[in-house]
């Protein structure tokens, strides 16, 4: 399956680091960093005509493809070189934890986007309707009662505003967000999609 990612490796300068580039790969939903590779210039022709991370094993002086044992790929969404023409940043969908440890990140503490996240979770959950889950159970029900509840969320939130209690704002300002996030997946949109919108209006 070919990603076909617009990126000319050309650009790179290939010999400033002995043909070798470090990639540090981020998770495309929260931009966690989750970890640092690197490409010489076959790895970066693969990653780029296959679609998953290939790297350059520095020790076995071989490619070897992010998750080809484990099955943790890294789905490459884009791929950009720094003003220096001499590192990237690719930003990728794992498809599971991507450290060898079993943990999300190489970095357990590097910062992410708890919502890309949440987002993420909503997405798979429509995609498997797994048995007993609240969210699945909203997926079910359909459109209308999704936005039913986005209007009891929204009243509820302004509500707690009015009385000023601060933790219940904040619980009732979560649960809208989290509803809103299903009706957004509900119509085929997501979270990323809203942030185009929000950012297109202050371009």
């Amino acid at each position: 399956m070919t990603n076909n990612i617009d990126f000319d490796p050309d650009l790179l300068d290939w010999n400033k680091q002995g043909g070798l580039i470090p990639a540090v790969i981020q998770d495309a939903a929260t931009l966690q960093v989750l970890m640092l590779g690197y490409m010489n210039r076959e790895a970066l022709d693969a990653t780029l005509s296959g679609g998953d991370v290939v790297f350059f094993s520095r020790t076995r002086k071989a490619l070897w493809r992010k998750g080809e044992t484990s099955g943790n790929v890294l789905r490459v969404v884009s791929v950009e070189a720094d003003c220096d023409a001499d590192t990237l940043l690719i930003q990728a969908q794992p498809a599971g934890p991507t450290c060898h440890l079993g943990r999300d990140s190489c970095f357990p503490s590097a910062p992410g986007d708890f919502l890309g996240k949440l987002d993420s979770l909503v997405a798979k959950r429509e995609r498997e309707r797994p048995e007993g889950s609240y969210t699945t159970r909203l997926f079910d029900e359909g459109i209308r009662r999704v936005a039913q509840k986005v209007g009891e969320e929204g009243v509820e939130t302004s509500l707690a505003a009015v009385s000023q209690d601060d933790d219940a704002l904040l619980g009732e300002s979560a649960d809208l967000i989290y509803h809103l996030l299903v009706l957004l997946r509900a119509r085929g949109l997501s979270l990323d999609d809203l942030r185009r919108t929000l950012a297109s209006r202050h371009a």
